[in-house]
């Protein structure tokens, strides 16, 4: 009955251990720039419409970085493309028959706190290009151009937490 006493305080200290670390606060490193689409509101048709545009940039994006060296590379394609990356965003708005404006723009923009598979990325103003469809009061979508972590995205509505399953706890649970 002791060792499993023992057994018991250990893994509950592990386990606690792991939320803990968990639901700490992570920022992106300073050297990273964000790609940001908000939404105009979060009706179906603007939904839809803020992947769309997302899809485009993130193609686009990926071309010009691709071979991309550093940050300061980074920054004067993104720079000196701005145009490119406007005129993509008019046009796919435009095939869609989209009626509402846009803004596209390139600089520090502000990112709200965001929780996302257990990790807290931390508010606050980031480099990003940060394109605002209509109002811009719907949810939003982001991710980082450089370094390129876009296979993670980042969708408000996406708030599962990561749920971690030892077979010492399942065994915990069962038993006590």
């Amino acid at each position: 009955m002791k060792n499993i006493m023992v057994l018991t305080a250990l893994t509950f200290l592990f386990l606690g251990g792991i939320y803990r670390v968990q639901s700490e606060n992570l920022k992106i490193p300073e050297e990273a720039i964000r790609l940001r689409v908000v939404a105009n509101s979060n009706s179906n048709i603007d939904q839809q419409m803020k992947f769309k545009v997302t899809e485009s940039l993130q193609d686009k994006i990926y071309e010009l970085l691709k071979n991309t060296k550093g940050i300061e590379e980074a920054r004067e394609i993104l720079k000196d493309n701005l145009a490119l990356l406007d005129n993509d965003v008019k046009q796919v708005l435009s095939k869609e028959k989209y009626p509402l404006s846009y803004e596209l723009k390139y600089g520090f923009n502000y990112f709200p706190e965001k929780k996302y598979k257990g990790v807290v990325y931390e508010e606050g103003e980031y480099e990003s290009v940060l394109v605002t469809l209509g109002e811009g009061k719907g949810k939003n979508w982001w991710c980082c151009l450089f370094p390129p972590l876009c296979l993670m995205e980042v969708d408000e509505n996406d708030t599962d937490e990561v749920e971690y399953k030892f077979f010492i706890q399942e065994w915990i649970e069962k038993y006590f």
